[in-house]
């Protein structure tokens, strides 16, 4: 956060505007938006899903309730918004319905392949912060990654850099889905962008294909039923009855973003630190799950999987395995290299891991 003691002197606001756009393309973003503040259309929506408990176990949604859909209370003084967007598809990445399709193979979602996008725009920010401050003076700014109780979306979609979807994710006309958000909260009074028009129409390919029925209707989401939320927010039991649905879903679903005809226009990302470690793009199950506490977090360090660590990476693991076993006949080859690895886990130290063990052992024969 840098917070000046004086604003900065007069500039030409919408020549900096223009400045900005182009120093971001220099730093690696595909798009700059900027807006305004006003977020009191989406307060009401916020304010109604929090009450349907829709957010589950992410307590720090509720904690900070309408200060998400106010930007001046969070950074006081701030003006406006720059938004920006960076494509995240790994290149070379294995086709992702292959891997979805193959029971045996675990499926990471897309954005989780590479480095945490966390650090990597975060830093890009904070370049673009100091490019405006070398050229006007100091000013107040603040920027933020999915770091605080900010609505991306919200504040992307006002900047015009796409519209939400009825998956609730930002969708653009160029780039789909598959790109990451930021923020600058920013007190500079910027000439502020046109927000773009929906451009789903009927369609509803998002809503049908999720596994869990989670999108309950167009630009609503059950977190307590989204396999990212399962997979990542969630940190206790997996309700048995979806266990089935998230199949060889271990860190996060892509299924909505798949399925969406405005992702056939998503880029290829071009940034090193978003290519594919690991080879977590198509691995077996048994083989993450062999990963000892010590591999996990040697090998996941500085991956946003690294973050819900090595007891809830098996938890999601062994449910996979779970599903992958109960897919295959009682005779299969396959079924007793994975009753074996499960068998390994038996008596891990955590509770967690040992009670979806058990459930994944219970699935052998249910074919």
């Amino acid at each position: 956060m840098q917070d000046a003691n004086k604003p900065p002197e007069a500039f030409d606001a919408a020549g900096l505007a223009r400045q900005i756009r182009q120093w971001g393309a220099q730093l690696g973003f595909q798009k700059i938006g900027i807006s305004d503040i006003d977020l009191s259309h989406a307060e009401p929506r916020l304010k109604e899903w929090l009450r349907a408990g829709f957010h589950g176990e992410m307590d720090y949604m509720a904690k900070h309730g309408a200060k998400r859909a106010r930007p001046a209370e969070l950074v006081p003084g701030t003006l406006r918004v720059i938004a920006a967007r960076i494509n995240y598809s790994p290149p070379r990445a294995a086709d992702s319905w292959q891997v979805i399709n193959d029971a045996g193979r675990a499926f990471v979602s897309r954005y989780a392949l590479g480095r945490d996008y966390h650090k990597v725009l975060r830093r890009r920010l904070q370049r673009l912060a100091e490019r405006i401050e070398a050229a006007i003076g100091a000013f107040s700014y603040r920027a933020f990654t999915d770091s605080a109780p900010v609505m991306e979306v919200e504040l992307a979609a006002k900047a015009g850099l796409g519209w939400r979807g009825k998956h609730t994710l930002l969708l653009s006309q160029d780039a789909g889905s598959l790109f990451f958000l930021g923020e600058i909260y920013t007190d500079l009074p910027l000439p502020v962008d046109r927000a773009v028009a929906d451009h789903c129409g009927t369609c509803e390919k998002c809503i049908d294909v999720c596994p869990t029925r989670a999108i309950v209707a167009p630009y609503r989401l059950d977190a307590r039923r989204c396999i990212s939320y399962l997979t990542i927010e969630h940190h206790g039991s997996i309700p048995p009855e979806l266990r089935p649905l998230i199949g060889n879903r271990v860190y996060g679903c892509d299924d909505c973003q798949l399925v969406c005809p405005w992702n056939k226009f998503a880029q290829v990302s071009v940034e090193p630190d978003f290519a594919v470690r690991n080879g977590l793009d198509d691995v077996a199950l048994i083989e993450l799950f062999a990963w000892s506490e010590d591999e996990f977090h040697t090998r996941l360090l500085g991956s946003a999987i690294h973050r819900i660590g090595h007891e809830r990476w098996l938890r999601n693991l062994a449910v996979g395995l779970g599903n992958a076993l109960g897919n295959l006949p009682p005779s299969a080859p396959e079924a007793a290299k994975l009753i074996a690895a499960l068998r390994a886990r038996c008596d891990h130290p955590s509770a967690l891991v040992r009670e979806h063990v058990a459930w994944a052992l219970e699935q052998h024969g249910r074919r």
